[in-house]
C-alpha cells in the first residue's frame, strides 16, 4: 500500500498569515505531497520568544486559518513533546507513530542557510526528504551528495512576515488581507499584538 505523503511545516505562526497558506497550498498542488501539516511550535530554540503569544492562542489562530482547506492540517504534536522543540525529535516521533505515512520536512531558504545549527542536522538530512522553498535574494545551494533527498521547490515568493503583521497591528493598520478574515476577526476581538 502506498504511504500517505505528508509535508511538515513547523513554525511559531505568530501569527499565521497568507504567505504560510500560499506555501502550504502550493506544496499540496504542485508536489507529490497529499497533505501539509502545520506544526505549531511552542518554542523554537533558535528564535527569541519575547513577542510569542500563548501556545493555545497561536494554535487557535492556525486552526481558524486552515479551516477551509481540506489538505492543510493543524498539528499540536510539539505541545506534547519535551521542550524546546527540535525538528529531529518531532519527525522521529511522527515516523514511529504514523507508519502509514512518509514525512517530508518543509523549510525556507533562510533555514537551509543555518541548517548546520539544527540538532542532529546530519541525521535529519539522511533520514527525511527535505523541500526548501526560496526566499527573496537568496541562492540555495544543495551539495550534490544530498540532492537525492533534498530539493528546492519553485514555490511563489511571498514577502509577508509575522513580524510585519505584528508591527502593522501595533501601528493600527488594517492588514486583514494579510491574515484572512477569520484570523483578523479573532485578533481584533482578543486585542492581540496591540
Amino acid at each position: 500500500m502506498k504511504k500517505k505523503q505528508i509535508g511538515i511545516f513547523s513554525g511559531s505562526f505568530n501569527p499565521i498569515h497568507v504567505g504560510h497558506l500560499i506555501l502550504g497550498n502550493y506544496m499540496c498542488e504542485f508536489t507529490h505531497l497529499d497533505e501539509v501539516w502545520f506544526v505549531v511550535s511552542p518554542h523554537n530554540p533558535l528564535k527569541n520568544t519575547d513577542e510569542l503569544l500563548d501556545d493555545d492562542v497561536r494554535l487557535q489562530m492556525t486552526r481558524l486559518a486552515l479551516s477551509d482547506f481540506e489538505n492543510l492540517k493543524v498539528s499540536d504534536i510539539e505541545f506534547h513533546l519535551p521542550r524546546p522543540s527540535y525538528t529531529i525529535d518531532t519527525l522521529t516521533f511522527l515516523k514511529n507513530n504514523y507508519p502509514d505515512a512518509e514525512f517530508t520536512l518543509i523549510i525556507g531558504g533562510d533555514n537551509w542557510m543555518n541548517f548546520h545549527q539544527w540538532k542532529a542536522y546530519e541525521q535529519l538530512r539522511r533520514e527525511f526528504p527535505i523541500f526548501i522553498y526560496p526566499r527573496l535574494n537568496e541562492e540555495i545551494v544543495i551539495p550534490e551528495q544530498f540532492q537525492k533527498n533534498i530539493q528546492v521547490v519553485n514555490a511563489p515568493i511571498v514577502e509577508v512576515s509575522s513580524t510585519f503583521i505584528r508591527n502593522s497591528i501595533k501601528a493600527r493598520k488594517n492588514i486583514r488581507a494579510f491574515v484572512g478574515e477569520k484570523v483578523w476577526e479573532f485578533m481584533m476581538e482578543k486585542g492581540l499584538y496591540r
